[in-house]
Parts: C-alpha cells; sequence; structure tokens
C-alpha cells in the first residue's frame, strides 16, 4: 500500500508521483492536506459518486432531525402540564408584587443565525434597560423585581421557553441562545464562537451542567458547546436533561 500525504502546495506533484508509481501492482491511498481546516464534525463522504470532504457540518441530518423533534414534543408537552399549575401560580405571584407583563419576550439567534423572540418570567422591572442598555445580569441587581431573584435562583423563570421548544424556535438541549447585541461582540473575542448557531438553541446544555453558566467564562462555555455539537446523540441529550434536574435548576451564577 502506498499512501501519498502531500501538502496543499505541493499538490502539483501528484501527477508525476502517480507516473513514478506507474502499474506497480500496490494499494495507492491519498490523504489531502485539509483536516487542519475541520472545525465542526469533519469527515469523508460521498456525493453522487464523487468523494466530499465535510469541513464543518451538523449532526442533524436526516432522522437525527426526527428523533430530536419528536423528542423534543413529547418531553416540552409533558412538562408544560405537569408545571401548567406552577406556572399558574408564578404568573399570578408576579402580577400581584410589580407593575407590567407576566412574560418577557426577547430576541435570541438560533439556529443557522435564525432570530427568535424567547420567552421568560418577567424578572425585572419593565424598561430595565432604558438607561443602561443592554447588559449582563449582576448578582444583587437593582432592577430585580422582589419576585425575580427567587425565579431566576431556581431557574423558575425559563419554565415558558418550554413553549418556544414546541415552536419549534429551540429544542430542550442545546446552546443557550444569546442576545445579537452580545454577539456582535463575543465572534470577534472568541475563536469558533458562531460555530454553536449550527444547532438548534436550547433550554439546558452540557454548558450549564458543567458549571458554566451566567457570569462565568464564555471561552469555557464554547468550549462546552461544540463538544455537545460534535458528540450528539439521544442518550447524551437525555443524560444533560438528568444532570440538569440533579445540579443543574439551582445554581450559584444564575442572578
Amino acid at each position: 500500500m502506498v499512501f501519498i500525504t502531500l501538502s496543499l502546495s505541493a499538490q502539483d506533484k501528484l501527477k508525476s508521483v502517480l507516473d513514478d508509481i506507474g502499474d506497480e501492482m500496490v494499494s495507492i491511498m491519498v490523504i489531502p492536506d485539509l483536516f487542519e481546516f475541520a472545525t465542526l464534525r469533519g469527515g469523508i463522504g460521498e456525493f453522487e459518486g464523487m468523494p466530499i470532504i465535510s469541513l464543518r457540518d451538523t449532526p442533524l441530518y436526516g432522522w437525527n432531525i426526527v428523533i430530536k423533534r419528536v423528542a423534543d414534543i413529547v418531553l416540552s408537552l409533558i412538562i408544560i402540564l405537569i408545571t401548567s399549575p406552577l406556572m399558574l401560580g408564578i404568573s399570578l405571584l408576579i402580577k400581584a408584587t410589580s407593575r407590567g407583563p407576566v412574560f418577557y419576550s426577547q430576541e435570541r439567534m438560533g439556529l443557522d443565525g435564525k432570530i427568535f423572540n424567547m420567552l421568560k418570567f418577567r424578572t425585572m422591572t419593565i424598561e430595565a434597560e432604558k438607561e443602561t442598555g443592554p447588559v449582563w445580569a449582576a448578582k444583587d441587581d437593582f432592577r430585580r423585581t422582589s419576585i425575580g431573584s427567587f425565579l431566576r435562583k431556581t431557574s423558575l423563570d425559563e419554565l415558558p421557553q418550554f413553549f418556544n421548544v414546541l415552536k419549534g424556535d429551540m429544542s430542550i438541549v442545546g446552546p443557550r441562545p444569546e442576545r445579537k447585541f452580545f454577539i456582535q461582540q463575543f465572534r470577534d473575542k472568541i475563536p469558533k464562537y458562531m460555530l454553536r448557531h449550527k444547532m438548534k438553541a436550547g433550554i439546558t446544555g452540557w454548558a450549564q451542567i458543567s458549571g458554566w453558566r451566567g457570569n462565568t467564562s464564555l471561552e469555557k462555555r464554547i468550549e462546552c458547546d461544540l463538544y455537545y455539537i460534535e458528540n450528539w446523540s439521544l442518550r447524551l441529550d437525555l443524560e444533560i436533561m438528568w444532570l440538569t434536574i440533579l445540579r443543574g435548576l439551582i445554581n450559584k451564577h444564575a442572578y
């Protein structure tokens, strides 16, 4: 067997190498000098009889899309039915303790850069960012309502996002979606940041159950997001959901 491993700059020598081998009774394999450019789920496939090298791809294709979507619909419906009395109670408390709507809708970036409106229970005063503009939530944030702090610490403010899952904007598990304002800053500072949008945004994810939630290292969070995309499986999704229940709902960085 002969393995030809020419660098990209030496590809023009391939013909002369093959001429030198001639009709010798050997198998010839070519290893292209391309995998240094592979950033997400790189691999080799075939299209119309032609070999294709994938440098960047999403794991959600074919039956994987169907499996994940069906799991999202079934589980989100179950969770909404189980938590509906709790969500009703939270809604009444929000209306009784502060002025403004029960829900808060905010634009976030999801799969392939698509913008959608993510729902949350309102935990801050209305027009909280009118004077400050978009800012990260901070510990002891003065903008929170009396019940807002509790909702954030217990992650109960995220419950309405299961309606986003039903609609198809989000998945139960995936990289947490971010606002476009912050994405413009992060994409220039953090390598491969935008690759996290090759998977549908999630309510919880590998980064969150690994401790990288809230005001923590963005680099570590992206590292976890890309690990999740590279290694996605339904089993991994179920594992993340279980670990979220065990240790992800109440977090010291959730404020």
